[in-house]
Formats: structure tokens, C-alpha cells, sequence
């Protein structure tokens, strides 16, 4: 077999978002790392979780807004396409944007995890890569598969991913820093994870 052969085509940005398009509202899907991802539709308790982070921001920060279902251009070149569970940017900062927006301007990607197969390569490695390498500031992951809630902050725009990374248990206060600066109490938490 020649190396040609070997070789997996690799998908285009546009046939993705073509394919995105058709996608029925049960299914939302992204393109990191040039695959497809088929990531589930929120769970209830997944749905409150972000509720409840929405609430803190906005009591903390009424100049910022909390968007659900944003899709995001990143990677390098923007070439890949990310629809985190919520991003937090200025008020009215995506108002005209299309299906896919630069993620330039937003300030904290927030992913909750799935009881599913892919949770551990998407939201704890391929997500914040691709997240460092776009310069969005603050990456949270609300992991609820090991009740912890970690924070990546210093975007490294080179390599990917983030130069700091603090993981804290459910019930533990965190801090999202600059540009953010927000204290959240993690304890009501534990009541969202099977």
C-alpha cells in the first residue's frame, strides 16, 4: 500500500458548515482537529448548571452577556468549528455575527461534560487547544464525571492549549481571573451530577 493510499482525506471548513447546516436541532455538531464531533444536546442538569453560572455573571458583570449555542471560528486559521455549551463576551458583542463567529472579543468558553465516549478527547484535550491556540483567555470546564471544575487561563497561541491550569473540587470557591474577575462558590455543584 502506498503512503497516498494510507492517507484520510481530510474535510474542508465550508463542506463542514454545509453539512452543520442540514444537521437536525437534536444534534449539534463541530469540526476540531479536521473530524467531525457529534456532541450531545444539553441534559437538564447541564441546562442549570449553565443557568446557574449565567446568574453569577451577570449579578458580578451586567456588562457582559452569557450566549448559549454561539458557534466559534477555531485553530489555527480558524479552521476548525467549536459550539460551546456558553461564551461569555460584552453585551451584544456577537449581535450580526453569523452561524460561526471569530472568537476574537470573547472572554471565557465554558464547557460542561456529557456522560459520553468523547467527553475526555473533546472537552479535557482537543477543546482547550483549540481554544489557547484562538487567544480566548479563559477556558472553564465543569467536569462532571470527576466533580471538579478547572480553569485555563494564558492562552497559548503557538502551541495551543494554556499555560495555567487550576482544577478545584465541587463545593471549593474559584476564581475566574482578569479579564473576568468573578469569585464563584461551586458548592451548589454536587447537586447536578449523577
Amino acid at each position: 500500500m502506498t503512503a497516498m493510499a494510507e492517507r484520510t482525506p481530510e474535510m474542508l471548513v465550508n463542506e463542514f458548515e454545509t453539512i452543520a447546516s442540514g444537521a437536525p436541532e437534536t444534534v449539534t455538531l463541530e469540526f476540531i482537529g479536521g473530524r467531525i464531533g457529534v456532541k450531545r444536546t444539553p441534559d437538564g442538569d447541564r441546562s442549570t448548571i449553565i443557568a446557574w453560572l449565567a446568574r453569577r455573571c451577570m449579578r458580578s458583570r451586567p456588562d457582559l452577556d452569557l450566549y448559549q449555542g454561539t458557534g466559534l471560528q477555531v485553530e489555527t486559521y480558524r479552521e476548525g468549528r467549536a459550539r460551546p455549551d456558553a461564551v461569555l463576551a460584552p453585551e451584544a458583542h456577537f449581535a450580526g455575527h453569523g452561524d460561526w463567529a471569530d472568537p476574537d472579543g470573547a472572554l471565557l468558553v465554558v464547557e460542561v461534560t456529557s456522560y459520553d465516549s468523547d467527553t475526555d478527547r473533546r472537552d479535557r484535550h482537543e477543546k482547550p487547544a483549540a481554544y489557547g491556540q484562538s487567544g480566548i483567555p479563559l477556558y472553564l470546564l465543569i467536569d462532571r464525571d470527576s466533580c471538579t471544575i478547572t480553569v485555563h487561563s494564558s492562552p497559548d497561541r503557538k502551541v495551543g492549549g494554556y499555560r495555567d491550569i487550576r482544577t478545584a473540587k465541587f463545593g471549593e470557591k474559584v476564581l475566574l481571573p482578569d479579564p473576568i474577575g468573578i469569585e464563584l462558590d461551586t458548592e451548589i455543584l454536587k447537586n447536578y451530577v449523577r
